[in-house]
């Protein structure tokens, strides 16, 4: 039906001086002329004196077709039957060239748009939702300490929470993105953000762990699923000459992200007091502030796209003509305001629109039942998207498939890898120093005393403690060895890393502290009562968020800044293949300094490098994916490699994390090795600079 109606060409209409006349020829798709004068002959007196919004086309009003329209309907009937019986093979080679025309034809329309208020109000309602990606990465990273305590988090939990925001972005970029090339980019980027705010707002509340996983899990997926869409919508409102720069501009709100979650953590987070308890069992900590505050990019996104219209040109690709010509118009007419040129007219009258093939099958009101209906819609888009995946490997696009899934994930292996290598090595040098500052006594004595104040980094061996009380204090990375307790007292303490090992305690009391059985190894106890256990774990950030952590994360993000404003510069010169290849050789040669990194400050400086180094290569693949593949299945590959590249962040984190304190050289070598293969294979790759969006 969607064919029928495309083809449907009596009811064209083109504007000129202001008014609606005529009717479009079928006979070509971009007309700016003069308009034929037997259409001037059939204008009908009868529409005189109406006003514009009034306005009907003739024959319409009085019942009478235009004798060439007859005709027209007469030759577009005959294939109409005739299709029924064709080979789908020679429908798809008719919707092929119809493709390849209208591809040109957009591209022209697109330049005598323009490129003004339009693109620059989507670019930044857009690098709101890239931004959000950003921001959701770095998420969990930041609250990660606080929330161990807070959950009382084993190593376990905290590396599954880690890893858990990649699943999710894996699964939501497959799924969204095919779903963006048959319900549209404006409604599945409205309902990944729609997921992502709900889910990320209502994490920041829960206080179970299995539940906060749950909802990290699927607000990853809703952000996994826009990065796709934006990048698709994007491209296909901007020229041939301005897709690379400015889709390599738009990348920078990916950096933006990063700042503010990194801005954000350094100013909410170690302030205890921004949050409240409700009782014992509910306690919202300044940490939950941080999620809370992190969701707000995607919220204000998800509101202006609102105003925002579809892609026309995926309008075009399912057959909406009118609906796209009314949107290019709205497009060409803002831009022209804005430059002061109100009085350009739109002259586009016809576009051109592929073959309609696909077939969907609706069950009637009068034959099923509501959720007959909605199972057959669901069934048969999915269908559609499961089409669109295996398109992806056919013989047209396999090679090129193949070898951008092994760019993309050498990239991210090495890459998201790092990037949680960095912070770890740093984190494990801070340890190593502390360690270093251990005070360790042995054999004393002490009785009668009472200890009211924090003990930090200690080893106590050999010591005898009698009629001794700790109270109201805190002990910080403690450690008691072949130690005798007799007849003390604990009330109100807390602990972090606090163990006694091999002590006898004898007729001592353990009230309200968070001594627990676990740390205490191979101890006697005897006549000794515990009272009252603190329940839960309890926070204390002084120790916990080392602020050097959201520094580095700040100054990583920042250091990209060079890097994507020399490839938005160079995109469009230097070509997309040569931009992936020399950025990735580049940073490989970066991952050999880092055995030099002996030092916070030097792994810090290696980590700026890198980042700035890779950043161009993340924004050229970006744009060669968005090119390489036609309207119908574009954001579909792209989700398909970009759940490729969060498959390989998932194992990036885990191999690389696995080799901190052990050894540099598994993933200096690691990282290094995958860059360079990918670099080189990417040189294979065709370069699209000159090609327009099919």
């Amino acid at each position: 039906q969607g064919g029928r109606e495309a083809n449907q060409v009596s009811d064209d209409y083109r504007y000129q001086d202001g008014n609606y006349e005529g009717y479009a020829p079928n006979d070509s798709y971009y007309h700016g002329g003069d308009e034929p004068a037997h259409e001037e002959d059939a204008q009908s007196d009868v529409t005189e004196g109406h006003d514009e919004d009034d306005e009907v086309y003739e024959g319409e009003y009085q019942g009478i077709p235009h004798p060439d329209d007859i005709k027209e309907k007469q030759k577009q009937r005959a294939p109409a039957v005739a299709d029924e019986y064709r080979d789908r093979a020679d429908l798809m080679a008719e919707r092929m060239e119809d493709e390849e025309q209208l591809a040109h034809q957009y591209e022209n329309i697109i330049e005598e748009c323009g490129h003004g208020r339009f693109q620059w109000t989507l670019f930044f309602v857009l690098g709101l939702a890239l931004m959000a990606d950003g921001v959701e990465v770095f998420v969990v990273g930041f609250v990660l300490p606080s929330a161990e305590k807070d959950m009382c988090l084993s190593s376990s939990n905290k590396g599954m929470l880690g890893l858990i925001v990649y699943l999710g972005m894996m699964v939501g970029a497959v799924m969204l993105g095919g779903l963006a090339d048959k319900l549209g980019r404006k409604k599945c980027l409205i309902i990944s953000l729609a997921i992502n705010a709900a889910f990320a707002f209502l994490s920041s509340f829960v206080q179970g762990y299995g539940f906060f996983l749950f909802c990290r899990l699927i607000s990853g997926l809703g952000i996994g699923g826009s990065l796709p869409i934006v990048f698709a919508y994007f491209s296909e409102f901007l020229s041939r000459e301005k897709r690379g720069e400015h889709l390599s501009w738009l990348c920078m709100f990916w950096m933006i992200g990063g700042i503010f979650a990194s801005a954000m953590a350094w100013s909410i987070i170690p302030h205890y007091g921004w949050g409240f308890s409700m009782g014992t069992k509910y306690h919202f900590h300044s940490w939950r502030v941080f999620v809370l505050v992190c969701s707000l990019p995607c919220i204000a996104s998800l509101v202006a796209l609102k105003f925002m219209p579809e892609s026309p040109r995926f309008l075009l690709e399912i057959g909406k003509h009118d609906e796209a010509w009314m949107i290019l118009k709205q497009v060409h007419d803002t831009n022209m305001r804005a430059k002061g040129e109100p009085e350009r007219v739109f002259t586009v009258s016809y576009i051109k629109t592929p073959k309609q093939v696909d077939e969907f099958i609706e069950i009637q009101s009068s034959t099923g039942t509501w959720y007959q209906r909605w199972l057959v819609r669901i069934t048969t888009t999915f269908k559609q998207v499961w089409d669109n995946v295996l398109y992806c490997l056919t013989a047209q696009y396999r090679m090129n498939t193949l070898m951008l899934a092994v760019v993309w994930f050498t990239m991210a292996l090495s890459y998201y890898g790092l990037i949680v290598w960095f912070p770890d090595m740093i984190r494990y040098l801070q340890e190593e120093a502390y360690e270093s500052r251990v005070k360790i006594f042995d054999e004393e004595e002490v009785s009668h005393f009472t200890f009211n104040f924090t003990l930090e980094n200690q080893i106590h061996r050999n010591g005898e403690y009698r009629n001794d009380k700790f109270i109201g204090m805190k002990f910080k990375e403690v450690r008691f060895e072949d130690s005798l307790f007799e007849e003390c007292y604990f009330e109100d303490v807390t602990s972090s890393e606090t163990f006694f090992e091999n002590c006898t305690i004898i007729s001592t009391v353990f009230y309200n502290t968070d001594l627990y059985e676990h740390i205490f190894i191979n101890c006697r106890l005897i006549n000794s009562t515990f009272l009252k256990e603190k329940e839960g774990c309890h926070l204390d950030f002084e120790e916990e968020n080392d602020f050097l952590i959201y520094l580095v994360s700040f100054l990583g993000s920042l250091s990209v800044l060079p890097g994507n404003i020399i490839s938005a510069l160079l995109m469009d010169k230097i070509g997309r293949i040569r931009m992936i290849g020399g950025s990735m050789l580049i940073s490989a040669v970066c991952c050999f300094f880092l055995f030099f990194g002996n030092s916070e400050s030097a792994m810090i400086g290696w980590q700026c490098l890198f980042c700035g180094a890779s950043i161009a290569a993340w924004n050229a693949l970006d744009v060669i994916t968005v090119e390489l593949y036609p309207t119908d299945k574009r954001a579909t590959a792209f989700g398909i490699l970009n759940g490729l590249c969060k498959f390989g962040a998932i194992l990036g984190n885990s191999i690389f994390a696995s080799f901190v304190g052990i050894t540099k050289v598994v993933p200096i070598l690691l990282a290094s090795s995958a860059l360079v293969g990918g670099g080189l294979l990417a040189l294979r790759l065709p370069e699209t600079r000159e090609q327009v969006l099919m």
